[in-house]
């Protein structure tokens, strides 16, 4: 069989592109903490048989219930359990049965306060780890997570669904904005007792100021009322980043960001299935869309105001809130480090 001039050079220049309709590989999800609206809505969005992109391919299998005494998680806890049980996921009694089934693991559990000890044992088992909002119970506790993922080689990340809005997206890099000197995001605010204000609900909002300005946050001052919940921080440039927590009147989610060129408003949708895509890639690279660094900084930004409530209102140093929380991060990582 004789083959031509012509064939060599095609094989050349457009070498056959033997992996342009290969599968992706299966990948199978476990879930730590049944105990959100999350749970139930995740899994819908990656065992639907027509998921595409980012999603395809990846499948939630085991779920492990956990729970708290939190009113959120433990009057919950038992509802979605079942729900992801009626959709074919199986139910085990703790973490490491979970990641011997598993190959990825979503972390959430609604009570921030148990996420160090479930990162903990999730990170054992090397596989890459979404922890959803809030990272953790305290800002030492986030530090200390990250760290470990780092010590153990696990990608890690966590995030808001907030800051993957289409609307919100839309002012980053928009050229009828300009460069963005400013920006203000609103929410519905709700606490939980024995995690720091604005950890719980307000983190979206939040996640979304910081999704417009980036990090570099340099001051932090309070005001708490019964009706608002009003968060300004400086950067280190000057601009001036604000987030309202809304405690009562009509609360929907909303961003204004103000540019060079004009001033533009947007940030109303949460996307549940935009984070989920942002998962599943992650998942798939070990890319996260979101650096430690900058979530660490964000969680300082909500301890800062908690301690600017504190102190009547005065502005709160980023850079001391936390270098004070490296300290207690570094006694949390030698207590784990001894347990071990």
């Amino acid at each position: 069989m004789k083959v031509t001039l012509f064939a060599v050079l095609t094989l050349l220049v457009c070498p056959p592109l033997v992996n342009a309709q290969e599968p992706l590989k299966p990948l199978r999800a476990g879930i730590i903490g049944l105990d959100t609206s999350h749970v139930p809505a995740f899994t819908r969005l990656f065992n639907n048989p027509k998921a595409d992109g980012d999603l395809a391919g990846i499948t939630v299998v085991a779920g492990y219930p956990g729970g708290t005494d939190m009113p959120a998680s433990k009057d919950r806890v038992a509802k979605f359990t079942e729900q992801v049980r009626a959709m074919g996921v199986e139910i085990v009694d703790s973490i490491p049965k979970l990641l011997e089934k598993v190959d990825v693991v979503l972390l959430e559990s609604v009570d921030g306060r148990i996420h160090l000890a479930e990162a903990r044992e999730a990170f054992k088992g090397g596989k890459p780890v979404f922890i959803d909002k809030p990272v953790a119970g305290t800002l030492p506790e986030a530090i200390a997570i990250f760290e470990m993922a780092r010590k153990n080689k696990v990608p890690c990340f966590s995030s808001s669904s907030s800051r993957f809005g289409a609307d919100l997206r839309a002012l980053l890099g928009n050229e009828e904005v300009g460069d963005v000197i400013g920006a203000t995001t609103w929410g519905p605010c709700s606490y939980q007792s024995g995690t720091p204000d604005l950890f719980f609900y307000a983190i979206h909002g939040v996640e979304s100021l910081f999704t417009l300005m980036g990090p570099g946050c340099k001051s932090v001052s309070r005001t708490k009322t019964p009706t608002q919940d009003q968060v300004t921080g400086v950067w280190q440039d000057g601009r001036v980043g604000t987030y309202r927590g809304i405690l009562k009147g009509k609360a929907e989610f909303g961003a204004t960001v103000y540019g060079t060129k004009s001033v533009q408003h947007g940030g109303r949708a949460i996307s549940y299935e935009a984070l989920c895509r942002q998962v599943g890639h992650f998942f798939r690279t070990g890319v996260a869309p979101v650096s430690a660094e900058e979530t660490i900084e964000i969680f300082a930004f909500m301890e800062a105001a908690d301690e600017s409530q504190r102190q009547g209102g005065k502005p709160v140093e980023v850079a001391r809130v936390l270098e004070k929380a490296k300290a207690e991060a570094e006694a949390l990582l030698s207590e784990s480090t001894k347990a071990n």
